[in-house]
């Protein structure tokens, strides 16, 4: 997810290296063109002058030294005195010098002839103000210019990306739960809609359409099936409780006790299924409630499973703790793993072990292989070693679950050994003492 002003802040990123770069290569162009002008230019215009003045001594030799505004000659002819010369300048080598004289810097080309030698003094900072009027006043008038170029585009830019992140925030903060269609609508997204938006706006709008479709179809087949199917669940077990008080023969019995197993069985089922058909939690009643109880009430409804197997059901409290979640879903995770654990089991035990913080459910059943368990996630996946009436979305119920409520599922298991399944509940609350 883009956060709030990310495209806003990337792009002005993007300009404000442009202009460093920019900035960074007029400078640097400025600079060299300085550089050229000094050592180049500059170096040949005494190039020039002393050349041409030993061409004028060859033709006068009283012609007096070049003496400008920007440019001194000196000539030492031998025999001279010193001082005739600046002492900055008494010493030098035919050749090019930069010295310090007078408080300015100064260019000094030295070359010999005839007569002796000639000295000629460019006065540098003239050049350095040149350089600045010519150079660095029109880099800033370029850079100035290159500033506001940059700052109207980036503009430009942003009112062209308005719609879009206009558009994006509003699918962000969508809801699909309380959607708000007309939120996305192109009108309402900026005033002057390029087309690519309005395009994208339409087709987000229809797509919002069809979630709206597709979450009120889930809202109805939930409160419908929740209604229709709990209801003739609870009339099939009141009438099997209602027929076992009668005399019936042994084989009725035998089949009645079957229906009502069957019809629990079912009513847990549609009980979890409804739950996992929930786009979220939301709704579902957040209750503080002790583990151990809710673990009790689990074992004992999943006691008629076990009818003519050599089985035994057992609790082991080594802890007692609390937590705050929907009891219904506590009850579908822990229900599911006992009743798996019942119907994979012939002979053996099957124990709930509450600990500190998790709750695991140990039985001595057929087990799993490796492959097995990673399978477990799959709906209807069944060991094939099994021989249990199951219907294979136990542990994929409870995996979905622990997912959705952030409570970790581990399972172990050793074929032929039994499986261990445990969850643990990070969140778990001190649970008030059992009462006496």
């Amino acid at each position: 997810m883009v956060p709030r002003g990310g495209i806003r802040r990337k792009i002005w990123a993007v300009y404000v290296l442009q202009m460093a770069a920019i900035s960074l290569a007029t400078i640097l162009g400025v600079y060299g063109a300085a550089t050229v002008l000094e050592d180049v230019l500059i170096k040949r215009a005494l190039t020039g002058e002393a050349a041409f003045y030993w061409q004028r001594w060859q033709r006068n030799h009283d012609a007096p030294v070049p003496d400008t505004n920007n440019m001194t000659g000196y000539l030492l002819a031998p025999g001279d005195d010193p001082a005739v010369v600046p002492a900055p300048l008494r010493g030098l080598a035919p050749g090019y010098h930069r010295v310090q004289h007078g408080g300015r810097f100064e260019l000094v080309q030295v070359s010999d002839g005839p007569p002796g030698r000639l000295l000629l003094v460019f006065n540098q900072e003239q050049v350095g103000r040149l350089a600045f009027l010519f150079g660095f006043v029109p880099l800033i008038l370029v850079l100035l210019i290159i500033y506001i170029t940059t700052w109207l585009t980036y503009r430009a830019s942003r009112r062209a990306l308005s719609p879009v992140i206009a558009l994006a925030k509003v699918v962000r903060e969508w809801d699909p739960k309380h959607p708000d269609l007309a939120a996305l609508d192109p009108r309402h997204l900026s005033r002057d809609p390029d087309g690519e938006v309005e395009v994208l706006a339409r087709a987000l709008h229809s797509h919002a359409s069809r979630i709206e479709e597709f979450v009120e179809r889930e809202r109805n087949f939930t409160r419908d099936a929740s209604h229709e199917l709990r209801s003739p669940l609870t009339v099939i077990k009141i009438a099997a409780d209602v027929l076992l008080e009668e005399d019936v023969s042994p084989f009725a019995q035998r089949a009645l006790q079957r229906i009502r197993r069957s019809a629990r069985d079912m009513e847990a089922m549609l009980e979890t299924f409804l739950l996992l058909a929930r786009e979220s939690d939301t709704g579902l009643p957040q209750e503080e409630f002790v583990v151990n109880d809710a673990v009790r009430e689990e074992v004992e409804r999943a006691r008629p499973l076990l009818e003519g197997k050599p089985v035994t059901l057992e609790r082991d409290e080594r802890a007692r703790f609390a937590l705050r979640a929907p009891p219904r879903v506590f009850a579908a995770m822990i229900g599911n793993l006992i009743r798996n654990a019942c119907l994979y089991t012939e002979s053996g035990r099957v124990c709930v072990r509450i600990g500190a913080d998790s709750i695991s459910v140990v039985d001595s059943g057929i087990g799993m292989s490796a492959d097995e368990i990673a399978r477990t996630h799959q709906p209807y996946f069944r060991a094939g070693r099994s021989a249990s009436a199951g219907h294979g979305v136990g542990l994929s119920i409870v995996r979905r679950l622990s997912e959705r409520f952030g409570w970790p599922v581990e399972i172990r298991s050793e074929v032929g050994a039994g499986t261990v399944a445990r969850i643990d509940f990070p969140q778990r609350l001190p649970a008030p003492p059992p009462a006496s």
